[in-house]
């Protein structure tokens, strides 16, 4: 028989090294909930929740997904852990641009209007945006707009507090996919594992019910227009709207057609992925995009790059 104390002390140092229980608390989102709202009604940033759940500051939440409402020492953590609190050396996402091209419809805009401001066609616009041409824009619309395009002309006008995202694959589901997943799958359609997962990582956080400002969504941030070329011109098999994986396969495909188009240069590829390889080509990296890639490249080496 162990001496008393010797089984006290272990005891003790069991519980000093085990993991302190969740306080976090789940909250199943409801119609017309944002991710602002959400942290308002516990008096906490969204920024905070944000964090904690492994999203960009500006995600649409889905209706009927689940979001962990972090305790404030959790929140805190999760905010040091993501670079947000803490030093430069911290993590290179914290730091990363807001989607480009991303556009909220304003009440007036149509998608021709939009087209010809933008100087491109409807159809290209629309495709893009998993949209009818002949579609009636609702207010409150979240759309890609090329890179580099002028601004709307009500662009300056109130953004709609409301968001509409249009029905289109890819769907944003409930559901993450870890880093080792992202790099497998990304290895397996021909694109370097450790990339996949940076720009998954800066994209979305691994989330895959992240729909952005600029209606790309999913784990990789695949727009609408995306999913529709890589189905018909990259992949194998049908790939499933729903499904987190296939967002990365989706993404991982896209990616390795970058890179061979730019001879496996993947600064090169990841502003492509960004901006639009052919934007890149015409116009150069804008600022934006270089920081883009600057926070994918410091991302890379972390996940085995």
């Amino acid at each position: 028989m162990r001496p008393l104390r010797l089984i006290v002390t272990t005891v003790f140092a069991t519980l000093l090294l085990a993991p302190a229980a969740s306080a976090h608390v789940a909250h199943t989102v409801g119609p017309g909930e944002t991710l602002w709202w959400i942290a308002a009604q516990s008096n906490l940033t969204t920024r905070t929740v944000a964090a904690y759940n492994g999203l960009a500051e500006d995600a649409h939440v889905v209706l009927g997904s689940t979001i962990r409402v972090p305790a404030v020492a959790e929140g805190a953590s999760a905010l040091v852990r993501s670079g947000v609190a803490a030093g430069p050396a911290a993590g290179a996402s914290s730091g990363a641009p807001r989607p480009q091209g991303a556009y909220v419809v304003r009440s007036g805009d149509t998608l021709t209007g939009l087209a010809a401001q933008a100087r491109v066609p409807v159809a290209q616009m629309a495709y893009m945006n998993g949209l009818s041409p002949d579609a009636r824009l609702l207010t409150g619309t979240v759309m890609k707009l090329p890179g580099g395009a002028p601004a709307p002309a009500r662009a300056s006008a109130p953004a709609p507090a409301r968001r509409v995202v249009p029905k289109a694959a890819p769907n944003a589901t409930p559901g993450t996919v870890s880093a080792e997943r992202v790099k497998a799958l990304a290895a397996a359609h021909g694109a370097p594992g450790s990339l996949a997962a940076a720009i998954a990582w800066q994209e979305s956080g691994f989330n895959n019910a992240m729909v952005s400002s600029a209606n790309a969504r999913g784990v990789m941030q695949v727009m609408p227009g995306t999913w529709d070329w890589v189905q018909h011109n990259l992949a194998q098999a049908p790939l499933n709207a729903s499904s987190a994986e296939d967002n990365v396969r989706a993404g991982s495909l896209y990616l390795a057609r970058l890179l061979r188009e730019t001879g496996g240069d993947p600064r090169l590829a990841a502003a492509g992925y960004y901006q639009g390889l052919a934007s890149v080509r015409q116009r150069g990296m804008y600022d934006d995009t270089k920081r883009y890639v600057d926070n994918v490249l410091a991302l890379r080496s972390r996940f085995g790059g």
